[in-house]
């Protein structure tokens, strides 16, 4: 303990980290403090929804129930796995919002065509039809969404409702053409409502906001067949955004080397550079390691199946898979498996580092803990995927499909009494951290006095980065018992839970974590690895919170979010550089040891940080977030780039060194630690993801953003377009077999080294 006083003592005297402290403070404050207030704009300036849609002779078109409605069936039937709405959700179908939308449009054409002149809109002149285009702008302009009721004129009316009857039909259709199989778990009544909501969206996408010249959705999605163009400010906002990356970035790198990175003569810390004994509860995360390995294969499998219905839609190699494991059911396990495998290695490793973090001291019971955690996760993992596959199959009858199926809303897909009881499991992961950190009385009044003296330490990061992932959970789950009748407010909150995980929390996590194991296998000090992490975590505050912006832009939110989401979204980047550098860094002090015992975890480690740089910072925030950008590649295939570069290569690399690190310090000097399975793994993973880059997402992402500028959105999510891009849609299957091969290597690297050294010893 006097050595860890000395140490605590010097740390509270490093002016520099002092100031860090107090502005990491003030900035986590302001930031969620300015994110409230944006949350009080977001709920009053949402699309409004009218009491009613009547026809100019006072027939109902719909209702605002109806719309309610017919927004949980949307998610009911899980439409935002088949399709998207404003942009998110799928990337492959349509989007529900720019097909309303111009089907309307068409549809109106042809409306007041044959009124005006008794022909298809087709046939007329050139200089008949842009008058008919006018007036059918005008008609959907025109639309007072802030009104109790909206009066619809009567060639809209009409398109309304062939509209609404196309869809609900379309809705209980088989098509093998396009691998759409039948919304199971919807009535026919439903699928009308349904149909109302989606049409609904659409013409929120194109209505002006009143004393405005643009939608509430800022006229996004582009198609100009009905005047939806880029607003002066997107334009604006993306130069200024440009201009405030750039000066952010000087200002950055002169901090980091002027104050962070001197010559680093302060004592080490080197706390787990020496192997202790197991204790009991780090002999219980083998079986943790090991589902994290079976969870990633399953992912593997359903986005092997999922995108070989890119490229031929029939059929699985002659097999109608289709009719039993659907799209939609497929791109939830895609997108739930990894949240859950990521999940258990942070949560698993962390169990394991902590004892020893704590000089090997465990509290009472933490073993029986750490099992009951374990056991209870998997029952609600198994749960939750068995429910929502009953829940989109329509096995669930009245709500039980809320409760225990499936929420319909991209990556929080858990029917709401699995998100309970995911929570809770989270929130105990935050106490057995506690308790594991601070095993003793005598440990945690230290600690205490320590943290109320200001001498936050990295112990203290670390779990409040658990604390941060648990919490920030919650928001998903608003409204707790029912359906949100708006789905800018359901995908506001949505956002608060998948980006703040993402780029704020995740982010947390991954800084503080990797700053310690550094400084604890004696590579750097513990003043310069609080100096880097303080610094990491203003800058991830700054991006990650108010970052969240870039999400909401067409949306059906305030435009606020255009310019507020811009300016901080961009700056998602530059905490990324920081790991990028101190990745470099990391590298030359390893080499100059000659004796390295974790090569293989900072390998991965360092590739997590290669990603992170990459996938996060240029394919995400250097770029899509730009508002000019993102308002014509939004919703396209260029989004998947960013999403598989960032979530696998930033976090589940970095999940996978930490059990790597975990299982090289379960080894100790007793056991041989064979690397090179692990290494054959870490360059498959790699090879696989420049491969999709490559042969995948690159040539049908460009070629789609193409399409959006030239034909608008509504094309370029149409199967005309997907059916251009077969030969790229069947080079996925390179990356695809590659980075499989990667994970069968890496599932048996962990039976193989778990197996010997997490046993309880017989001697």
């Amino acid at each position: 303990m006097p050595a860890h006083n000395e140490l605590s003592i010097r740390s509270q005297q490093d002016p520099v980290s002092n100031i860090l402290k107090w502005v990491l403070l003030l900035t986590a404050i302001a930031c969620f403090a300015l994110f409230a207030w944006t949350t009080v704009l977001t709920y009053e300036r949402a699309a409004p929804q009218p009491e009613r849609f009547v026809s100019a002779t006072g027939t109902v078109l719909m209702s605002t129930d109806d719309i309610t409605a017919g927004k949980a069936g949307f998610q009911k039937a899980d439409l935002m796995d088949y399709g998207s709405l404003y942009g998110m959700g799928s990337y492959f179908g349509q989007d529900y919002t720019a097909f309303a939308l111009m089907q309307l449009a068409t549809l109106t054409e042809d409306n007041l065509s044959q009124a005006h002149f008794h022909k298809p809109f087709a046939t007329l002149p050139v200089g008949e039809q842009a008058t008919v285009r006018e007036e059918m702008r005008t008609q959907l302009q025109g639309i007072d969404l802030t009104q109790r009721e909206v009066v619809i004129p009567d060639a809209l009316a009409a398109a309304i409702a062939t509209l609404r009857a196309e869809l609900a039909n379309s809705l209980h259709k088989v098509d093998r053409t396009t691998g759409w199989t039948p919304a199971y778990s919807l009535s026919a009544t439903e699928a009308l409502h349904t149909a109302d909501f989606l049409i609904y969206s659409g013409i929120t996408t194109v209505a002006r906001r009143p004393d405005t010249t643009w939608s509430w959705t800022d006229n996004w999605p582009y198609e100009p067949e009905v005047g939806n163009t880029p607003t002066t400010n997107t334009f604006i906002w993306t130069w200024a955004s440009f201009c405030f990356t750039f000066l952010a970035f000087g200002a950055v790198l002169f901090i980091y080397e002027r104050y962070l990175s001197d010559p680093d003569q302060a004592p080490m810390d080197p706390v787990l550079a020496t192997f202790a004994p197991l204790t009991a509860s780090q002999r219980a995360i083998g079986k943790y390691f090991l589902v994290v390995a079976a969870m990633l294969l399953v992912q593997i499998a359903a986005g092997v199946i999922m995108a070989h219905a890119y490229y031929d839609r029939r059929s699985f190699y002659g097999l109608n898979l289709a009719t039993i494991l659907p799209f939609n059911f497929l791109r939830d396990i895609h997108t739930q498996t990894p949240i859950i495998w990521i999940g258990l290695g942070w949560i698993g490793s962390g169990l394991f580092l902590a004892p020893a973090i704590a000089g090997g001291q465990e509290a009472r019971g933490q073993g029986f803990l750490v099992n009951l955690l374990f056991w209870v996760t998997l029952v609600i993992v198994a749960g939750a995927l068995i429910g929502d596959w009953l829940g989109i199959m329509g096995y669930m009858k009245g709500s039980s499909w809320f409760w225990f199926g499936n929420q319909g809303l991209s990556y929080i897909q858990l029917g709401r009494f699995w998100q309970i009881g995911f929570f809770a499991g989270l929130l105990i992961w935050c106490a057995l951290m506690f308790r594991a950190l601070w095993p003793t009385r005598a440990a945690l009044w230290q600690a205490t006095r320590e943290f109320w003296s200001g001498n936050i330490r990295l112990e203290n990061l670390i779990w409040a980065a658990t604390a941060n992932i648990a919490i920030l959970y919650v928001f998903g789950m608003i409204p707790l018992t029912g359906i949100e009748k708006s789905f800018t407010i359901t995908d506001f909150w949505r956002w608060w839970v998948v980006h703040l995980w993402v780029e704020q929390s995740f982010e947390f996590f991954a800084a503080a974590m990797s700053a310690y194991l550094l400084m604890a296998v004696g590579l750097v000090s513990r003043q310069l690895a609080e100096r880097a992490v303080y610094f990491e975590l203003i800058l991830i505050f700054l991006g990650g919170v108010l970052g969240t912006g870039h999400h909401l832009y067409w949306a059906g939110g305030p435009s606020l979010w255009v310019p507020l989401g811009s300016m901080f979204s961009f700056i998602e980047v530059l905490p990324l550089v920081l790991l990028i550098i101190e990745a470099i860094q990391e590298r030359r002090l390893i080499r100059a040891q000659q004796a390295f015992n974790y090569n293989l975890a900072y390998t991965y480690i360092i590739g997590a940080a290669f990603w992170n740089f990459v996938g996060a910072g240029v394919f995400g925030g250097g770029t899509l977030n730009a508002p000019l950008v993102n308002y014509y590649e939004h919703g396209t295939f260029l989004t998947l780039n960013h999403a598989h570069t960032a979530l696998f290569g930033a976090f589940g690399l970095l999940a996978i060194g930490l059990i790597y690190f975990c299982l090289r310090y379960a080894a100790g000097d007793r056991v041989l630690f064979n690397e090179r399975l692990g290494l054959w793994a870490f360059w498959l993973y790699n090879t696989g993801l420049v491969l999709w880059i490559l042969l995948n997402f690159f040539p049908i992402g460009w070629s789609q953003l193409a399409a959006v500028y030239e034909h608008g959105l509504a094309y370029a999510r149409s199967m005309a377009f997907y059916n251009s891009t077969r030969l790229w849609q069947w080079m996925r299957l390179p990356g695809d077999v590659v980075f499989a091969a990667g994970a069968l290597l890496m599932a048996v690297d962990f039976i193989i080294k778990i197996k010997p050294v997490l046993k309880k010893p017989t001697n």
